[in-house]
Protein backbone atom coordinates (compact mmCIF):
# COMPACT_ATOMS: atom_id res chain seq x y z
CA UNK A 1 0.00 0.00 0.00
CA UNK A 2 1.56 3.50 -1.01
CA UNK A 3 2.36 5.95 1.26
CA UNK A 4 -0.28 8.16 0.06
CA UNK A 5 -3.40 5.86 0.54
CA UNK A 6 -1.79 5.11 3.80
CA UNK A 7 -2.58 8.37 5.09
CA UNK A 8 -5.44 8.42 3.48
CA UNK A 9 -6.62 5.16 5.67
CA UNK A 10 -5.98 6.47 8.56
CA UNK A 11 -5.91 10.83 8.11
CA UNK A 12 -9.85 9.87 9.75
CA UNK A 13 -9.70 7.02 11.35
CA UNK A 14 -10.00 8.77 15.14
CA UNK A 15 -12.63 11.01 13.73
CA UNK A 16 -15.04 8.51 13.08
CA UNK A 17 -18.40 8.75 15.42
CA UNK A 18 -21.57 7.62 15.08
CA UNK A 19 -22.66 11.22 14.09
CA UNK A 20 -23.31 12.22 10.05
CA UNK A 21 -19.55 13.24 8.63
CA UNK A 22 -21.87 15.60 5.94
CA UNK A 23 -25.26 17.19 7.05
CA UNK A 24 -27.81 19.61 5.31
CA UNK A 25 -30.39 20.91 6.82
CA UNK A 26 -33.29 22.55 5.10
CA UNK A 27 -31.08 23.89 2.07
CA UNK A 28 -32.75 26.77 -0.22
CA UNK A 29 -31.04 28.23 -3.16
CA UNK A 30 -33.30 30.68 -4.96
CA UNK A 31 -31.74 32.34 -8.36
CA UNK A 32 -34.10 35.13 -10.07
CA UNK A 33 -37.71 33.85 -11.37
CA UNK A 34 -36.21 30.10 -10.29
CA UNK A 35 -35.44 28.00 -6.91
CA UNK A 36 -33.29 25.45 -7.52
CA UNK A 37 -33.55 23.74 -4.65
CA UNK A 38 -36.36 23.96 -1.66
CA UNK A 39 -35.88 22.66 1.96
CA UNK A 40 -33.42 20.09 0.77
CA UNK A 41 -32.12 17.58 4.07
CA UNK A 42 -30.20 14.48 4.54
CA UNK A 43 -26.79 13.61 5.96
CA UNK A 44 -23.86 11.20 4.66
CA UNK A 45 -22.06 8.99 7.97
CA UNK A 46 -18.52 8.71 8.06
CA UNK A 47 -17.50 5.88 5.90
CA UNK A 48 -20.93 5.65 3.61
CA UNK A 49 -20.61 5.82 -0.03
CA UNK A 50 -24.28 7.84 -0.75
CA UNK A 51 -25.83 7.86 -4.05
CA UNK A 52 -27.22 11.43 -5.37
CA UNK A 53 -29.87 10.98 -7.99
CA UNK A 54 -32.01 12.53 -9.93
CA UNK A 55 -32.26 13.82 -13.47
CA UNK A 56 -30.59 16.98 -15.00
CA UNK A 57 -32.36 19.77 -13.62
CA UNK A 58 -33.28 18.07 -10.67
CA UNK A 59 -30.93 20.17 -8.03
CA UNK A 60 -27.88 17.98 -7.66
CA UNK A 61 -25.63 19.91 -9.39
CA UNK A 62 -26.61 23.11 -6.81
CA UNK A 63 -26.15 21.08 -4.22
CA UNK A 64 -22.94 20.34 -5.06
CA UNK A 65 -21.95 23.77 -6.08
CA UNK A 66 -22.92 24.81 -2.11
CA UNK A 67 -20.93 22.08 -0.72
CA UNK A 68 -17.73 23.28 -3.56
CA UNK A 69 -17.78 27.26 -2.16
CA UNK A 70 -18.75 28.07 -5.72
CA UNK A 71 -22.62 29.11 -4.72
CA UNK A 72 -23.84 30.33 -1.40
CA UNK A 73 -27.21 29.19 -0.17
CA UNK A 74 -30.52 31.24 0.13
CA UNK A 75 -30.99 29.55 3.52
CA UNK A 76 -30.13 26.29 5.41
CA UNK A 77 -27.05 24.66 6.98
CA UNK A 78 -24.20 22.53 6.19
CA UNK A 79 -22.45 20.66 9.22
CA UNK A 80 -19.06 18.96 8.99
CA UNK A 81 -18.49 16.49 11.79
CA UNK A 82 -21.52 18.46 13.70
CA UNK A 83 -19.95 21.63 13.01
CA UNK A 84 -21.64 24.09 11.16
CA UNK A 85 -19.57 25.69 8.12
CA UNK A 86 -19.77 28.53 5.64
CA UNK A 87 -18.14 28.52 2.62
CA UNK A 88 -17.31 32.23 0.73
CA UNK A 89 -14.87 30.13 -1.89
CA UNK A 90 -14.14 26.71 -3.31
CA UNK A 91 -11.06 27.45 -1.26
CA UNK A 92 -13.11 27.49 1.93
CA UNK A 93 -14.62 24.47 1.51
CA UNK A 94 -11.25 22.53 0.55
CA UNK A 95 -9.73 23.69 3.90
CA UNK A 96 -12.76 21.96 5.48
CA UNK A 97 -11.43 18.40 3.92
CA UNK A 98 -14.34 18.56 1.07
CA UNK A 99 -12.82 17.96 -2.77
CA UNK A 100 -14.81 17.98 -5.99
CA UNK A 101 -14.74 15.85 -8.79
CA UNK A 102 -16.61 17.30 -11.53
CA UNK A 103 -18.07 15.77 -14.52
CA UNK A 104 -16.51 18.95 -16.73
CA UNK A 105 -12.68 18.11 -16.74
CA UNK A 106 -11.51 20.91 -14.46
CA UNK A 107 -8.26 21.33 -16.76
CA UNK A 108 -5.34 23.43 -18.42
CA UNK A 109 -4.60 21.70 -21.70
CA UNK A 110 -1.68 23.07 -21.90
CA UNK A 111 -0.48 22.20 -18.79
CA UNK A 112 1.26 18.72 -17.81
CA UNK A 113 -0.92 16.23 -15.97
CA UNK A 114 1.16 17.00 -12.54
CA UNK A 115 0.57 20.42 -12.94
CA UNK A 116 -3.21 20.07 -13.29
CA UNK A 117 -2.83 18.25 -10.38
CA UNK A 118 -1.12 20.82 -8.00
CA UNK A 119 -3.11 23.42 -9.55
CA UNK A 120 -4.16 26.11 -7.41
CA UNK A 121 -1.57 24.88 -4.61
CA UNK A 122 2.01 24.08 -6.26
CA UNK A 123 5.09 22.32 -4.43
CA UNK A 124 7.71 25.37 -3.90
CA UNK A 125 11.45 25.58 -2.98
CA UNK A 126 13.78 27.95 -2.25
CA UNK A 127 11.45 29.74 0.16
CA UNK A 128 8.63 29.79 -2.70
CA UNK A 129 10.56 31.01 -5.49
CA UNK A 130 10.66 28.22 -7.78
CA UNK A 131 7.83 25.47 -8.14
CA UNK A 132 9.02 21.75 -7.52
CA UNK A 133 8.01 19.87 -9.94
CA UNK A 134 9.77 16.49 -9.55
CA UNK A 135 8.17 16.51 -6.20
CA UNK A 136 4.99 16.98 -7.79
CA UNK A 137 5.46 14.29 -10.50
CA UNK A 138 6.84 11.96 -8.02
CA UNK A 139 3.43 12.20 -5.38
CA UNK A 140 1.17 12.93 -8.74
CA UNK A 141 2.88 9.07 -9.61
CA UNK A 142 1.75 7.94 -6.45
CA UNK A 143 -1.38 9.07 -6.51
CA UNK A 144 -2.24 7.76 -9.81
CA UNK A 145 -0.76 4.50 -9.17
CA UNK A 146 -3.90 3.63 -7.56
CA UNK A 147 -5.88 3.21 -10.32
CA UNK A 148 -3.52 4.09 -13.53
CA UNK A 149 0.08 3.72 -13.16
CA UNK A 150 -0.06 4.43 -16.73
CA UNK A 151 -0.50 7.73 -16.96
CA UNK A 152 2.87 9.88 -16.91
CA UNK A 153 2.94 12.77 -15.13
CA UNK A 154 4.77 14.85 -17.24
CA UNK A 155 2.59 14.07 -20.31
CA UNK A 156 0.79 17.45 -21.20
CA UNK A 157 -2.73 17.03 -20.28
CA UNK A 158 -4.28 17.42 -23.46
CA UNK A 159 -2.32 14.15 -25.00
CA UNK A 160 -4.38 11.94 -23.25
CA UNK A 161 -7.90 10.67 -23.69
CA UNK A 162 -11.10 11.51 -21.79
CA UNK A 163 -11.02 8.30 -19.81
CA UNK A 164 -7.24 9.07 -18.59
CA UNK A 165 -7.96 12.71 -18.09
CA UNK A 166 -11.14 11.43 -15.76
CA UNK A 167 -8.80 9.29 -13.67
CA UNK A 168 -6.36 12.30 -13.35
CA UNK A 169 -9.29 14.51 -11.59
CA UNK A 170 -10.01 11.50 -9.31
CA UNK A 171 -6.43 11.01 -8.81
CA UNK A 172 -6.05 14.87 -7.49
CA UNK A 173 -8.88 14.59 -5.16
CA UNK A 174 -6.75 11.90 -3.65
CA UNK A 175 -4.11 14.08 -3.52
CA UNK A 176 -6.17 16.47 -0.48
CA UNK A 177 -6.88 13.75 1.92
CA UNK A 178 -10.12 14.90 2.25
CA UNK A 179 -12.56 13.62 4.31
CA UNK A 180 -15.42 13.84 1.74
CA UNK A 181 -15.67 13.67 -1.31
CA UNK A 182 -18.08 14.55 -3.87
CA UNK A 183 -18.34 12.40 -7.16
CA UNK A 184 -19.94 13.79 -9.96
CA UNK A 185 -20.63 11.91 -13.30
CA UNK A 186 -16.73 10.32 -12.34
CA UNK A 187 -17.17 7.13 -14.52
CA UNK A 188 -19.13 8.91 -17.28
CA UNK A 189 -15.87 8.10 -19.60
CA UNK A 190 -14.31 5.14 -17.93
CA UNK A 191 -14.66 1.83 -19.24
CA UNK A 192 -15.71 -1.33 -16.79
CA UNK A 193 -12.66 -2.52 -16.01
CA UNK A 194 -11.54 1.41 -15.06
CA UNK A 195 -14.49 1.40 -13.19
CA UNK A 196 -14.03 -1.30 -11.17
CA UNK A 197 -10.63 -0.04 -10.27
CA UNK A 198 -12.14 2.43 -8.96
CA UNK A 199 -14.87 0.71 -6.89
CA UNK A 200 -11.81 -0.78 -5.34
CA UNK A 201 -10.00 2.71 -4.55
CA UNK A 202 -13.53 4.38 -3.15
CA UNK A 203 -13.86 0.74 -1.02
CA UNK A 204 -10.64 1.68 0.63
CA UNK A 205 -11.46 5.42 1.11
CA UNK A 206 -14.74 4.41 2.73
CA UNK A 207 -13.30 2.10 4.85
CA UNK A 208 -10.96 4.99 6.51
CA UNK A 209 -14.33 6.71 7.26
CA UNK A 210 -13.99 8.97 4.46
CA UNK A 211 -17.43 10.22 3.03
CA UNK A 212 -18.36 9.79 -0.33
CA UNK A 213 -21.43 11.44 -2.25
CA UNK A 214 -21.26 9.29 -6.14
CA UNK A 215 -23.61 11.08 -8.59
CA UNK A 216 -24.17 9.05 -11.29
CA UNK A 217 -26.69 8.29 -14.15
CA UNK A 218 -25.71 4.75 -14.21
CA UNK A 219 -28.08 2.69 -12.10
CA UNK A 220 -25.92 -0.55 -11.74
CA UNK A 221 -22.54 1.34 -10.70
CA UNK A 222 -25.06 3.14 -7.70
CA UNK A 223 -26.12 -0.08 -6.64
CA UNK A 224 -23.06 -1.92 -6.91
CA UNK A 225 -21.32 0.74 -4.52
CA UNK A 226 -23.62 2.64 -2.72
CA UNK A 227 -25.30 2.00 0.39
CA UNK A 228 -27.86 4.52 0.36
CA UNK A 229 -29.10 7.41 -1.48
CA UNK A 230 -31.12 10.55 -1.95
CA UNK A 231 -33.63 10.99 -4.90
CA UNK A 232 -34.50 14.38 -6.29
CA UNK A 233 -36.74 16.08 -8.43
CA UNK A 234 -37.27 19.39 -9.51
CA UNK A 235 -35.10 20.95 -6.22
CA UNK A 236 -36.77 18.76 -3.95
CA UNK A 237 -35.69 15.45 -2.25
CA UNK A 238 -38.48 12.91 -2.24
CA UNK A 239 -36.38 10.59 -0.58
CA UNK A 240 -34.11 8.58 1.82
CA UNK A 241 -33.53 4.74 0.38
CA UNK A 242 -31.67 1.70 1.34
CA UNK A 243 -30.49 0.71 -2.05
CA UNK A 244 -30.41 -2.76 -0.59
CA UNK A 245 -34.58 -2.93 -0.33
CA UNK A 246 -35.60 -1.30 -3.29
CA UNK A 247 -34.95 -1.83 -7.43
CA UNK A 248 -33.80 -0.12 -10.07
CA UNK A 249 -37.26 0.33 -11.32
CA UNK A 250 -38.05 2.16 -8.06
CA UNK A 251 -35.77 4.36 -7.74
CA UNK A 252 -35.83 5.43 -11.54
CA UNK A 253 -39.73 5.95 -10.90
CA UNK A 254 -38.89 8.29 -8.36
CA UNK A 255 -36.52 10.22 -10.07
CA UNK A 256 -39.10 11.27 -13.30
CA UNK A 257 -41.85 11.03 -11.41
CA UNK A 258 -43.15 8.14 -13.77
CA UNK A 259 -42.60 4.12 -14.81
CA UNK A 260 -40.03 4.21 -18.14
CA UNK A 261 -40.96 2.05 -20.37
CA UNK A 262 -38.82 -0.99 -21.52
CA UNK A 263 -38.77 -0.98 -25.24
CA UNK A 264 -37.62 -4.02 -27.63
CA UNK A 265 -35.35 -2.99 -30.39
CA UNK A 266 -36.95 -2.92 -33.63
CA UNK A 267 -34.79 -2.92 -36.80
CA UNK A 268 -35.40 -0.68 -39.84
CA UNK A 269 -32.22 -1.78 -41.80
CA UNK A 270 -32.49 -2.23 -45.89
CA UNK A 271 -30.25 -3.97 -48.64
CA UNK A 272 -29.48 -0.95 -49.33
CA UNK A 273 -25.87 0.35 -48.71
CA UNK A 274 -25.29 4.01 -47.87
CA UNK A 275 -21.86 3.90 -46.79
CA UNK A 276 -18.84 1.45 -47.51
CA UNK A 277 -15.34 2.13 -46.11
CA UNK A 278 -12.78 -0.05 -47.73
CA UNK A 279 -9.15 -0.33 -45.97
CA UNK A 280 -9.09 3.09 -44.22
CA UNK A 281 -5.39 3.94 -42.29
CA UNK A 282 -4.76 6.72 -40.60
CA UNK A 283 -1.70 8.47 -38.73
CA UNK A 284 -3.63 8.23 -35.93
CA UNK A 285 -4.70 4.95 -35.33
CA UNK A 286 -6.96 3.23 -37.61
CA UNK A 287 -5.28 0.00 -39.64
CA UNK A 288 -7.18 -1.69 -42.73
CA UNK A 289 -10.25 -1.39 -41.85
CA UNK A 290 -13.33 -2.14 -43.75
CA UNK A 291 -16.78 -2.22 -43.54
CA UNK A 292 -20.24 -1.34 -44.82
CA UNK A 293 -23.16 0.79 -43.54
CA UNK A 294 -27.20 0.69 -44.83
CA UNK A 295 -29.66 2.59 -45.34
CA UNK A 296 -31.91 2.74 -42.16
CA UNK A 297 -29.27 0.57 -39.73
CA UNK A 298 -27.99 1.58 -36.45
CA UNK A 299 -24.35 -0.16 -36.86
CA UNK A 300 -23.01 0.15 -33.18
CA UNK A 301 -18.74 -0.07 -32.26
CA UNK A 302 -17.66 -1.26 -29.21
CA UNK A 303 -13.89 -2.11 -27.93
CA UNK A 304 -12.01 -0.43 -25.14
CA UNK A 305 -10.69 3.35 -24.76
CA UNK A 306 -8.27 3.56 -26.85
CA UNK A 307 -9.47 0.73 -29.72
CA UNK A 308 -9.81 3.24 -32.57
CA UNK A 309 -13.46 3.96 -32.02
CA UNK A 310 -13.45 8.05 -32.04
CA UNK A 311 -11.02 7.98 -34.27
CA UNK A 312 -12.83 6.04 -36.99
CA UNK A 313 -15.63 8.36 -36.69
CA UNK A 314 -13.24 10.94 -36.61
CA UNK A 315 -12.21 10.04 -40.31
CA UNK A 316 -15.84 9.73 -41.33
CA UNK A 317 -16.26 13.16 -40.43
CA UNK A 318 -13.27 14.53 -42.64
CA UNK A 319 -11.63 15.94 -39.09
CA UNK A 320 -8.93 13.27 -39.78
CA UNK A 321 -7.41 12.44 -42.77
CA UNK A 322 -6.99 8.90 -44.34
CA UNK A 323 -3.44 8.21 -45.10
CA UNK A 324 -4.96 4.93 -47.04
CA UNK A 325 -7.98 3.49 -48.05
CA UNK A 326 -11.55 4.57 -49.98
CA UNK A 327 -14.88 5.69 -48.53
CA UNK A 328 -17.67 5.48 -50.72
CA UNK A 329 -21.14 7.09 -50.21
CA UNK A 330 -24.22 6.34 -52.39
CA UNK A 331 -21.61 4.44 -54.71
CA UNK A 332 -19.39 7.59 -55.13
CA UNK A 333 -15.96 7.54 -53.97
CA UNK A 334 -15.56 10.74 -51.58
CA UNK A 335 -12.72 13.27 -50.84
CA UNK A 336 -13.70 13.93 -46.89
CA UNK A 337 -10.54 16.67 -47.24
CA UNK A 338 -12.39 18.07 -44.12
CA UNK A 339 -15.52 18.28 -41.84
CA UNK A 340 -17.00 21.20 -44.77
CA UNK A 341 -17.05 18.30 -46.84
CA UNK A 342 -18.61 15.53 -45.06
CA UNK A 343 -21.14 17.74 -44.34
CA UNK A 344 -21.58 18.57 -48.05
CA UNK A 345 -22.45 14.83 -48.92
CA UNK A 346 -24.20 14.56 -45.81
CA UNK A 347 -22.15 13.27 -43.14
CA UNK A 348 -22.77 14.76 -39.52
CA UNK A 349 -20.77 13.94 -36.48
CA UNK A 350 -22.31 14.28 -32.75
CA UNK A 351 -19.04 14.26 -30.60
CA UNK A 352 -18.27 12.41 -27.80
CA UNK A 353 -17.13 16.16 -25.92
CA UNK A 354 -20.35 17.92 -26.47
CA UNK A 355 -19.50 21.31 -24.45
CA UNK A 356 -16.14 21.52 -25.97
CA UNK A 357 -16.75 20.23 -29.46
CA UNK A 358 -20.19 19.92 -30.08
CA UNK A 359 -21.88 23.42 -29.37
CA UNK A 360 -21.12 27.14 -28.84
CA UNK A 361 -22.15 27.76 -25.33
CA UNK A 362 -22.66 31.32 -25.62
CA UNK A 363 -24.69 31.35 -28.58
CA UNK A 364 -28.63 30.71 -28.43
CA UNK A 365 -30.12 27.05 -28.81
CA UNK A 366 -31.31 28.22 -32.46
CA UNK A 367 -27.86 29.52 -33.62
CA UNK A 368 -26.33 26.20 -32.59
CA UNK A 369 -28.97 24.45 -34.48
CA UNK A 370 -27.98 26.13 -37.44
CA UNK A 371 -24.50 25.97 -37.54
CA UNK A 372 -23.83 23.37 -40.12
CA UNK A 373 -26.66 25.04 -42.67
CA UNK A 374 -26.38 28.74 -42.37
CA UNK A 375 -25.79 29.36 -46.02
CA UNK A 376 -29.82 27.97 -46.18
CA UNK A 377 -30.92 30.55 -44.19
CA UNK A 378 -29.00 33.76 -45.94
CA UNK A 379 -30.34 35.46 -48.87
CA UNK A 380 -27.64 37.97 -50.61
CA UNK A 381 -25.33 37.25 -47.53
CA UNK A 382 -28.25 38.31 -45.03
CA UNK A 383 -29.77 35.52 -42.73
CA UNK A 384 -33.53 35.20 -42.87
CA UNK A 385 -34.91 35.47 -39.23
CA UNK A 386 -38.09 34.62 -39.98
CA UNK A 387 -36.98 31.12 -41.99
CA UNK A 388 -34.62 30.43 -39.26
CA UNK A 389 -36.98 30.72 -36.68
CA UNK A 390 -39.46 28.71 -38.56
CA UNK A 391 -37.02 26.13 -39.32
CA UNK A 392 -36.21 26.07 -35.23
CA UNK A 393 -39.37 25.57 -34.10
CA UNK A 394 -39.93 22.79 -36.27
CA UNK A 395 -36.81 20.75 -35.62
CA UNK A 396 -36.42 21.40 -31.84
CA UNK A 397 -40.23 20.58 -31.86
CA UNK A 398 -39.45 17.76 -33.33
CA UNK A 399 -37.02 16.60 -31.01
CA UNK A 400 -38.65 18.20 -27.64
CA UNK A 401 -36.77 20.67 -26.85
CA UNK A 402 -37.09 21.80 -23.23
CA UNK A 403 -37.68 23.86 -22.25
CA UNK A 404 -38.86 25.13 -25.57
CA UNK A 405 -37.34 28.37 -25.33
CA UNK A 406 -35.12 29.12 -28.78
CA UNK A 407 -33.39 31.96 -27.76
CA UNK A 408 -31.93 30.49 -25.05
CA UNK A 409 -28.41 30.04 -24.43
CA UNK A 410 -27.60 26.26 -24.80
CA UNK A 411 -25.40 26.41 -21.87
CA UNK A 412 -28.23 26.85 -19.77
CA UNK A 413 -30.03 23.57 -21.01
CA UNK A 414 -29.24 20.39 -20.30
CA UNK A 415 -27.21 17.81 -21.19
CA UNK A 416 -29.77 15.52 -23.06
CA UNK A 417 -31.38 18.74 -24.25
CA UNK A 418 -27.80 19.95 -25.65
CA UNK A 419 -27.53 16.81 -27.58
CA UNK A 420 -31.18 16.56 -29.21
CA UNK A 421 -29.94 20.63 -30.43
CA UNK A 422 -26.82 19.06 -31.84
CA UNK A 423 -29.48 16.36 -33.77
CA UNK A 424 -31.65 19.21 -34.49
CA UNK A 425 -28.50 20.49 -36.02
CA UNK A 426 -28.09 17.85 -38.83
CA UNK A 427 -31.52 17.34 -39.79
CA UNK A 428 -31.51 21.03 -40.74
CA UNK A 429 -28.30 19.88 -42.56
CA UNK A 430 -30.67 17.83 -44.24
CA UNK A 431 -27.73 14.88 -43.17
CA UNK A 432 -28.37 11.47 -44.45
CA UNK A 433 -25.42 9.69 -41.95
CA UNK A 434 -25.44 10.46 -38.55
CA UNK A 435 -22.40 9.48 -36.58
CA UNK A 436 -22.83 9.30 -32.43
CA UNK A 437 -19.71 9.17 -30.56
CA UNK A 438 -20.89 8.18 -26.63
CA UNK A 439 -24.21 9.64 -27.30
CA UNK A 440 -26.21 9.56 -23.77
CA UNK A 441 -22.48 10.80 -22.05
CA UNK A 442 -23.55 12.51 -18.90
CA UNK A 443 -27.35 12.16 -19.43
CA UNK A 444 -30.02 11.01 -17.34
CA UNK A 445 -32.08 8.32 -17.56
CA UNK A 446 -35.10 9.89 -18.57
CA UNK A 447 -33.28 12.14 -21.41
CA UNK A 448 -31.65 8.72 -22.29
CA UNK A 449 -34.63 6.89 -23.14
CA UNK A 450 -35.49 9.91 -25.18
CA UNK A 451 -32.41 9.84 -27.47
CA UNK A 452 -32.71 6.60 -27.62
CA UNK A 453 -36.16 6.84 -29.00
CA UNK A 454 -34.70 9.67 -31.29
CA UNK A 455 -31.84 7.01 -32.52
CA UNK A 456 -34.61 4.56 -33.78
CA UNK A 457 -37.13 7.47 -35.66
CA UNK A 458 -34.30 8.77 -37.53
CA UNK A 459 -33.49 5.35 -38.56
CA UNK A 460 -36.94 4.43 -38.82
CA UNK A 461 -36.99 7.64 -41.67
CA UNK A 462 -33.81 6.17 -43.95
CA UNK A 463 -31.06 7.48 -42.06
CA UNK A 464 -28.14 5.34 -41.41
CA UNK A 465 -26.57 5.71 -38.16
CA UNK A 466 -23.06 4.99 -36.50
CA UNK A 467 -22.88 4.56 -32.19
CA UNK A 468 -19.63 4.13 -30.53
CA UNK A 469 -20.67 3.42 -26.78
CA UNK A 470 -18.79 2.14 -24.10
CA UNK A 471 -22.03 1.27 -22.31
CA UNK A 472 -22.46 -2.38 -23.49
CA UNK A 473 -25.99 -2.23 -22.31
CA UNK A 474 -26.33 0.61 -24.76
CA UNK A 475 -24.56 -0.71 -27.66
CA UNK A 476 -26.79 -3.75 -27.49
CA UNK A 477 -30.28 -2.00 -27.28
CA UNK A 478 -29.75 0.46 -30.02
CA UNK A 479 -27.77 -2.02 -32.97
CA UNK A 480 -28.61 -3.95 -35.87
CA UNK A 481 -25.10 -5.21 -36.07
CA UNK A 482 -21.90 -4.20 -33.97
CA UNK A 483 -18.11 -3.69 -34.97
CA UNK A 484 -15.78 -4.69 -32.16
CA UNK A 485 -12.42 -2.57 -32.43
CA UNK A 486 -9.20 -3.66 -30.98
CA UNK A 487 -5.60 -1.75 -31.43
CA UNK A 488 -7.45 0.49 -34.11
CA UNK A 489 -8.44 -2.87 -36.07
CA UNK A 490 -11.31 -4.47 -36.64
CA UNK A 491 -11.72 -7.24 -34.30
CA UNK A 492 -15.03 -8.88 -35.13
CA UNK A 493 -18.06 -8.49 -36.43
CA UNK A 494 -21.43 -9.55 -34.67
CA UNK A 495 -24.79 -10.50 -35.64
CA UNK A 496 -27.71 -9.41 -33.75
CA UNK A 497 -28.76 -12.64 -33.27
CA UNK A 498 -25.65 -13.37 -31.79
CA UNK A 499 -25.10 -10.23 -29.86
CA UNK A 500 -24.27 -10.49 -26.08
CA UNK A 501 -21.92 -8.46 -23.61
CA UNK A 502 -19.76 -11.78 -23.46
CA UNK A 503 -19.63 -11.32 -27.19
CA UNK A 504 -18.39 -8.06 -27.74
CA UNK A 505 -15.79 -8.42 -24.18
CA UNK A 506 -14.41 -11.69 -25.67
CA UNK A 507 -13.37 -9.66 -28.94
CA UNK A 508 -12.32 -6.35 -27.62
CA UNK A 509 -10.19 -7.86 -24.88
CA UNK A 510 -6.90 -10.03 -26.12
CA UNK A 511 -6.38 -12.83 -24.57
CA UNK A 512 -9.49 -13.75 -22.93
CA UNK A 513 -11.49 -17.08 -23.11
CA UNK A 514 -14.57 -16.76 -25.59
CA UNK A 515 -16.25 -19.54 -24.41
CA UNK A 516 -15.46 -18.75 -20.92
CA UNK A 517 -16.25 -14.59 -21.78
CA UNK A 518 -19.75 -15.41 -23.21
CA UNK A 519 -20.78 -18.28 -20.43
CA UNK A 520 -20.13 -15.68 -18.16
Amino acid sequence: MSALLAGILHAWEDAMTNAPRLRFEAMVKSFPGVRALSDVSFDVMPGEIHGLLGENGAGKSTLLRILSGVFKPTSGSIFVDGEPVSFRTPMDSRAAGIAMIHQELQQVRHLSVAQNMFLGHPLTSLGGVLVARREQERRAAEALAMIDPGIDPSAPISSLKVAQRQIVEIARALLDRAKIIAMDEPTSSLTPSEFDRLAEVISQLSASGVAIIYVSHKMDEVFKICQRASVMRDGRLVGNVDLSSVSHHDVITMMVGRALLQEDHVSHATNTVKLEANNLSSATKIRDVSFRLHKGEVLGIAGLVGSGRTELLRLLAGVDRLSAGTIAVDGKTVDLVNPRAAISIGIGLVPEERKREGIVPGRSVTNNMALASLGSFAKGGVIRKSRLRDTAQDLLRRVNLRPFQLDRPIRLFSGGNQQKAIIARWLAAKSQILLFDEPTRGIDVGAKAEIYHLIEALAADGHSIIVVSSELPEVIRLSDRVLVMRDGRLAAEIARTDLTEGAIVAHAIPGVDRIAAAAS
